[in-house]
């Protein structure tokens, strides 16, 4: 398994504020359903159409206010991915990304600084929604 980190970032809200809104699919439905197709999901599973592929996730694992797994189902390549939560402060979380998954050395050496710079884009938009938003 290859293993990418994102870098971390600091939103300004509670790590119990920010795991409550990560640890249900649903609750991602006003921010995705407009940008992929076919999105539907439900407390711990999801599913949505990209580049013509249907992915499916779920929830497999939860730690109040520290982490949620997340899996993919009938996806060609195994990965386990990871929201970490790190509460620093009463108004001051570290998140940060971490994905595990099985790749060849070719696909390692096509795809895997791609990988790199989605999950560190991903984790930036995160925190500026989360530090950006009134409330939720």
């Amino acid at each position: 398994m290859t293993e990418y980190i994102s870098k971390q970032q600091q939103i300004l809200r509670p790590a119990e504020q920010i795991y409550a809104a990560v640890s249900r699919f649903d609750n991602l439905t006003p921010a995705l359903a407009d940008k992929v197709e076919e999105w539907q999901a439900d407390e711990d599973t999801c599913s949505f159409k990209a580049k013509g592929f249907t992915v499916k996730l779920r929830m497999s694992e939860r730690e109040a206010p520290k982490h949620v797994k997340i899996e993919g189902d009938g996806i060609p390549a195994d990965f386990a991915f990871w929201i970490q939560l790190h509460a620093a402060g009463d108004c001051d979380t570290r998140i940060r990304l971490v994905l595990r998954i099985e790749l060849n050395m070719m696909m390692r050496m096509m795809i895997g600084s791609k990988v790199q710079g989605a999950l560190d884009q991903v984790v930036e938009g995160l925190a500026t929604a989360f530090n950006a938003a009134p409330s939720f």
